[in-house]
């Protein structure tokens, strides 16, 4: 049995991250995913190799898939439902492991994190954002809920499994080689393409 070493990634490798995965699935998705990074997609240059941090079944992937010819893409999920899914989509190489464990060997164009950061225990982040930043040439993209100030929300009837709190600004101040080129803000109640009310941050590095 894998050891891991927070209680967040036990919750997410576990039976709840399989019904995740069950659960947030189908064509609809993947048409507001891709017009959400058609819009982030465009405020960028010549990025043809993107890593997800979180990927899950590849939702996010899938939409960039069509955005991006000839895409190379990866992924890292600590589930292994979800790993296996993005395995036989295969179109992506997949990194079946914690993002804490994950170390990257190579840079690419785009590193990608969506809806995942918000999941990490606190204590973490600093190693997550040093991941991020390692594995991009280019550009980081973070969308994620936002609050001014930290906080922690129940979450499906648990507890400190998910913290609010502005990642893009953290990162920001952590590294110097970032600068903020767009963000933006996807509403739950959007007519054709809702997200589940995420503020999407786009950063390059210098």
């Amino acid at each position: 049995m894998t050891s891991f070493a927070t209680e967040q990634e036990k919750f997410w490798a576990g039976q709840f991250g399989d019904d995740y995965s069950d659960r947030n699935i189908g064509a609809a998705w993947i048409a507001a995913n891709t017009a959400l990074f058609a819009k982030i997609l465009n405020s960028t240059r010549n990025v043809k190799s993107v890593i997800e941090f979180g990927a899950n079944i590849g939702l996010n992937l899938r939409a960039i898939d069509t955005l991006i010819a000839e895409a190379d893409l990866s992924a890292v999920e600590i589930n292994e439902h979800a790993a296996a899914a993005l395995s036989e989509w295969g179109r992506c190489d997949v990194h079946a492991e914690s993002i804490l464990e994950f170390t990257p060997k190579r840079q690419w164009d785009l590193t990608l994190i969506k809806g995942v950061l918000i999941h990490i225990n606190p204590d973490a982040l600093s190693q997550v954002y040093d991941k991020l930043h390692a594995s991009s040439s280019k550009y980081i993209c973070i969308a994620e809920y936002f609050n001014p100030t930290p906080v922690a929300m129940p979450y499906r009837g648990h507890e400190d499994r998910l913290f609010k709190r502005d990642f893009a600004g953290e990162m920001l101040s952590r590294f110097a080689d970032l600068e903020l080129v767009d963000y933006g803000f996807c509403y739950h109640g959007d007519p054709n393409f809702p997200q589940d009310d995420v503020t999407w941050f786009l950063l390059k590095k210098k």
